[in-house]
């Protein structure tokens, strides 16, 4: 079985999957859960893939999502080295094990003939990656709503997690833009490049507090022509984060007022947002993060309770359950590096049909 969940999630990962370019890998995946003979299997404007196994019950349905896309380009070479205890591949842990094992789950529960209180609706879902915003769990969300028991967010490289609090997020594109000129001859006139590095440094300084856990960083930042010309435009982005929407928001403003205040005579500085995830957390008492680490511990392993920034933002900042649960363990996350580790699988997958086959009780 193991070695079936291996070979799958190879096959997805060998298909490229850049935010907003999921279609292809959206089509790979639909036309598997017509060939598992699901029910409902469809694909919406966005992209997102459903399909549905029908419960037993009469129960309100359980919604199991992983992300189709991955952090890496088109052109990104997606060679997989098989070592036995670990298997190498960019995007193979996050996320394509992820979406293997949706098809894993129901092949899990067919062969142990295990009566779900409600339909199970399995969701292979776009844009969960950097400037995706989540557009396609806020779909996903959008279509469900609240009239479900609450959604399973399965990620590859999280075992031995649950996931419960979502961090929030807020993402600006700053740009500057000057009259420009040459190195020498106009000395002394601004360049966009000097501006924002002045404006980097005193964003960087803002004090961020540590509980919560609040933190920031410029990721990329390009602009400017040549060597010896005064830039005339130039841009960063920043990325703001903080387990509280408070001190989201303080520091957010605070970073406002700073971007605001290196406009002046000659430079022009503005920001756009162009990514805000919400926060949101459900109780450590809440039955599905109860549940979560009571199938950890019935594989040996310890949960540890934890936060991130998932598609499970959208449904816990509205209040709807959800957890995030893993498949195995690895590393290189977001690196041509990444692996995947194959011994824990197997504990990976018996935790979700453990977790799947009591979501009802």
């Amino acid at each position: 079985m193991r070695d079936r969940l291996i070979e799958l999630a190879i096959a997805i990962q060998q298909v490229p999957a850049p935010t907003f370019e999921e279609g292809t890998r959206a089509n790979f995946v639909q036309a598997k859960f017509v060939e598992a003979g699901l029910q409902d299997v469809s694909q919406d404007e966005l992209g997102n893939v459903y399909a549905r196994l029908a419960g037993t019950g009469a129960g309100a349905p359980l919604v199991a999502v992983a992300h189709l896309d991955t952090v890496f380009p088109h052109g990104t070479p997606l060679e997989v080295r098989d070592e036995g205890d670990r298997v190498y591949g960019p995007g193979l842990g996050d996320n394509s094990i992820g979406v293997a094992a949706l098809f894993e789950l129901v092949q899990r529960i067919r062969q142990r003939k295990i009566a779900l209180g409600g339909d199970l609706w399995l969701v292979a879902d776009v844009g969960e990656e950097g400037l995706g915003d989540l557009r396609g769990m806020r779909k996903v969300v959008e279509r469900f709503g609240s009239a479900v028991q609450g959604y399973l967010i399965v990620e590859g490289l999280a075992l031995g997690h649950v996931y419960h609090r979502a961090v929030g997020v807020r993402r600006y594109r700053v740009t500057a833009r000057t009259a420009g000129g040459h190195s020498w001859s106009d000395f002394g006139q601004p360049s966009a490049v000097h501006e924002l590095a002045r404006l980097v440094t005193q964003i960087t300084a803002l004090h961020v507090p540590v509980t919560p856990r609040t933190t920031l960083n410029v990721g990329v930042i390009a602009g400017g022509t040549t060597v010896n010309t005064l830039a005339e435009e130039a841009w960063f982005e920043l990325d703001l984060r903080s387990e509280n929407s408070e001190n989201l928001a303080v520091l957010a403003e605070q970073a406002e007022k700073l971007i605001a205040a290196a406009n002046h005579s000659g430079v022009n500085v503005e920001a756009r947002l162009i990514g805000q995830r919400p926060a949101g957390e459900i109780s450590i008492q809440h039955r599905f993060v109860q549940l979560g680490l009571n199938c950890l511990a019935q594989q040996g392993m310890s949960g540890s309770l934890t936060a991130g920034s998932t598609d499970a933002n959208i449904p816990l900042s509205l209040g709807i359950p959800a957890v995030v649960l893993g498949v195995t363990m690895g590393g290189g996350a977001h690196t041509k590096k990444e692996f995947i580790l194959t011994e824990p699988i197997e504990q990976g997958m018996n935790q979700l049909v453990c977790f799947v086959g009591r979501a009802w009780e």
